[in-house]
């Protein structure tokens, strides 16, 4: 007997992947070496790879109050790595990173300029 298989569907780009029952949201969609939902750290700590889900059903591992709220749990939100499918889910992603690897440098205006 095979494990049941799901589809996630990211709204923001209408891509999907397949994620087995027993993965997580997160680690189904590093399995295929997909991207579009921010990785963090993977244990529910650092609240990156938050999401809404929009359709479907999900069973939930505990969640840290300080990324979701009961209030937020109850309306769907919750942390991809911390959410394992029973069903097609739709998703949009809340979560990003909090840092900026990279920046945007903005130029120098080098020039005088005369207070007159």
């Amino acid at each position: 007997m095979s494990a049941a298989v799901y589809t996630i569907t990211l709204m923001e780009t209408g891509e999907s992947y397949r994620c087995a029952g027993y993965r997580s949201v997160l680690e189904g969609m590093e399995a295929l070496g997909k991207k579009g939902i921010p990785v963090g750290c993977r244990n529910g700590g650092c609240g990156v790879c938050k999401v809404q889900v929009i359709e479907g059903q999900y069973t939930r591992r505990v969640m840290s109050r300080e990324h979701v709220s009961a209030a937020e749990e109850l309306v769907g939100r919750a942390l991809s790595c911390r959410i394992k499918p029973t069903s097609d889910l739709r998703i949009s992603v809340l979560g990003q990173m909090k840092k900026n690897v990279c920046r945007l440098v903005e130029p120098v205006d080098d020039s005088p300029t005369s207070s007159t």
